[in-house]
């Protein structure tokens, strides 16, 4: 779409008599050079705003709303007023003020921009933001080496259409122009044939490589790599069979360029014509470009960039394979005239310095700007003032007054403030046994105490549980999926899992909620012992204090049989750096999770399976 296609060029808005529109004044009407310095100039602006007349922010303003409303060749003439104040845009008074119009500004410019017809226009545009912000501004960084996955190349990939190998025996045409040097088989120092002939297979595998140049990510497959490497064997194997020589490179076509004032060749896309796979095999740009792209591609292969997955590693084979072909691309560089050994040369400088910026991005991109160090002149030692003697007391006890009989003697308790402190007569938090009683009594279904009479529906009581429990059970850090509607009901959760671990607490009349006669209970208890039964008991806090003990460091060995996910084990290391606690958290969210299905039976059977017979013994006995 063209610059006139789209709609920039809107009416300007009625203007008074007496008043010329500021986007008119900016025309060529003012000398030769085409510039105006009247009272509406841009040049004017900065002035203004170092004399207190407008804002900061007022140039930037102006220069946003003329440039959408002036057509795209007139842009440009308004934008090379901006790149030529660039200092006086990064100064401390327009900076900070105008850095995110400037940036909102040029990317409202690229957007209108053609990239292949303005080319020039964009790149002069990249090149102010290069220079106008500092090299380590992250927003215009490619810190996690994205690539642009929008350049495909298109070309034809249906056989059925190829015009290769149907070549018209006729002659040309009358009137068709020949360039010299390139098609005109009769002309001297015509380029040699190709020993490959070029058919539809070698152009299909030649323009397919531009999709692993696009996306090198995909390298590191098997069946992509595989393919990789067909076809740059097949395509180098053409560079290498069909080289150029200073016949060949048209010398009077150089030196034209050479004398042209500077001028250079480029182009905004590659053409994937079938037509012209003749002439850009014999096209020295051409092929720089092509083993350019090689050079760039095996340097991220094998370089480290930190945002690269775990997976893109290389083998043996291909880091070999990279080695050979890269130099084999710097000699087909230096074989490639004019001045191919200088060229080569500088392309490999250029790769090697580029390890540093990949570094720089790596270390996440420190500022290059090191603060200047402060000269530290030598502090002169401080006599400390020694306090006096009755304060610090006197005699082998060393009483301290401190004015006051009762603070005094408050003092003067313990020599140690620190070590009274930590005495056992100021514990004031509550054990579990001691605090949660109350609360499990009334959760056995025996005592027959209705809902809203338990302690746990008491909003102070919830609030000195939630407390307690985050200092002294591990339930409480543990995730779970089961949902609660009330802090009641979390807390009865907590009081059934507490009732399970505390010892001398009815756990099992809270988890079965059936009243046994007093006559039979030592009966049935006997007959558990002996009977296989035994295994269906739930694993005690006790057990598993003695399990994860025994497991130690070992505990993920377990994890796998106990089929605990890795994200559970991550937060078990990052709650406790002790391997003890860790076991012990580990054998906690295997109990939340199978809840009545956490069983000795199932335990010692994981314990087996992991390789632990000797602990799973233990656990057998006890």
């Amino acid at each position: 779409m063209s610059a006139e296609d789209l709609p920039f060029n809107r009416p300007a808005s009625p203007q008074s008599s007496t008043s010329q529109p500021i986007a008119d004044s900016l025309s060529t009407d003012g000398g030769e050079s085409g510039e105006y310095h009247g009272p509406h100039s841009p040049s004017h602006f900065p002035s203004l705003v170092l004399a207190g007349i407008c804002s900061a922010t007022t140039p930037f303003l102006l220069l946003g709303d003329i440039l959408d409303c002036l057509p795209l060749d007139q842009c440009d003439k308004i934008f090379s007023f901006v790149e030529e104040n660039v200092s006086t845009w990064k100064s401390n008074s327009f900076y900070t003020a105008g850095k995110n119009y400037l940036l909102r500004m040029c990317n409202d410019l690229l957007r209108r921009l053609s990239k292949s017809q303005n080319t020039v226009f964009c790149g002069r545009i990249q090149l102010f933001l290069a220079r106008l912000f500092p090299l380590s501004e992250k927003s215009g960084l490619n810190l996690q080496s994205q690539f642009n996955l929008d350049n495909i190349t298109v070309f034809n990939k249906n056989e059925q259409e190829s015009t290769l190998g149907q070549r018209p025996t006729e002659e040309k045409e009358d009137g068709m122009e020949v360039e010299e040097g390139e098609m005109g088989d009769e002309e001297p120092g015509a380029p040699a044939p190709c020993s490959i002939p070029i058919d539809y297979n070698l152009y299909r595998k030649f323009w397919t490589l531009q999709d692993y140049f696009r996306n090198p990510v995909q390298c590191y497959e098997k069946f992509s790599w595989i393919t990789f490497l067909k076809y740059s064997d097949e395509t180098l194997a053409v560079f290498k069979s069909f080289k150029l020589d200073d016949m060949q490179a048209s010398k009077r076509k150089l030196e034209e360029l050479r004398t042209a004032g500077g001028d250079h060749v480029y182009f905004a896309k590659f053409l994937t014509s079938e037509k012209l796979m003749d002439l850009q095999l014999s096209d020295s740009n051409f092929r720089r470009h092509i083993l350019l792209q090689y050079l760039v591609l095996f340097q991220y292969l094998k370089g480290q960039v930190k945002f690269k997955s775990s997976s893109c590693i290389l083998n043996d084979d291909q880091c070999s394979w990279m080695e050979e072909t890269t130099k084999l691309v710097y000699q087909l560089l230096k074989e490639i005239p004019p001045d191919g050994d200088k060229f080569a040369t500088m392309v490999e400088h250029v790769l090697n310095t580029e390890e540093n910026w990949n570094s720089w991005k790596n270390e996440g991109c420190p500022s290059f700007v090191k603060d200047r160090p402060v000269d530290d002149k030598p502090k002169r030692p401080t006599r400390k003032r020694q306090a006096p003697e009755d304060f610090l007391g006197k005699g082998p006890d060393r009483k301290v007054f401190m004015g006051n009989d009762e603070l005094t003697r408050l003092w003067n308790l313990n020599h140690d403030n620190m070590a009274a402190c930590q005495s056992e007569s100021r514990e004031f938090m509550p054990s579990l046994e001691d605090f949660f009683e109350e609360a499990i009594e009334q959760a056995d279904p025996a005592n027959m105490v209705e809902n809203e009479y338990k302690v746990v529906h008491n909003s102070n009581y919830g609030w000195r549980a939630l407390r307690l429990l985050s200092r002294r059970s591990p339930h409480f850090f543990q995730p779970t999926n089961q949902q609660f509607k009330s802090l009641a009901d979390y807390l009865e959760s907590m009081v059934i899992k507490l009732a399970k671990e505390l010892p001398d607490l009815p756990s099992e009349e809270i988890k079965t909620g059936e009243e046994d006669d007093e006559d039979n209970s030592d009966t049935l208890l006997k007959e558990s012992n002996d009977s296989p039964s035994m295994q269906n008991k739930l694993v005690s806090n006790q057990q598993m204090d003695e399990i994860a003990a025994k497991l130690g460091a070992q505990w993920k060995t377990l994890a796998g049989q106990l089929e605990i996910k890795a994200a559970e084990i991550r937060e078990i290391e990052t709650d406790s750096e002790d391997v003890d606690m860790q076991a012990k958290l580990l054998l906690v969210a295997w109990q939340d999770r199978e809840g009545t299905q956490a069983t000795v039976e199932s335990l010692v059977t994981a314990l087996n399976a992991a390789g632990f017979p000797k602990i799973a013994d233990i656990l057998n006995e006890t």
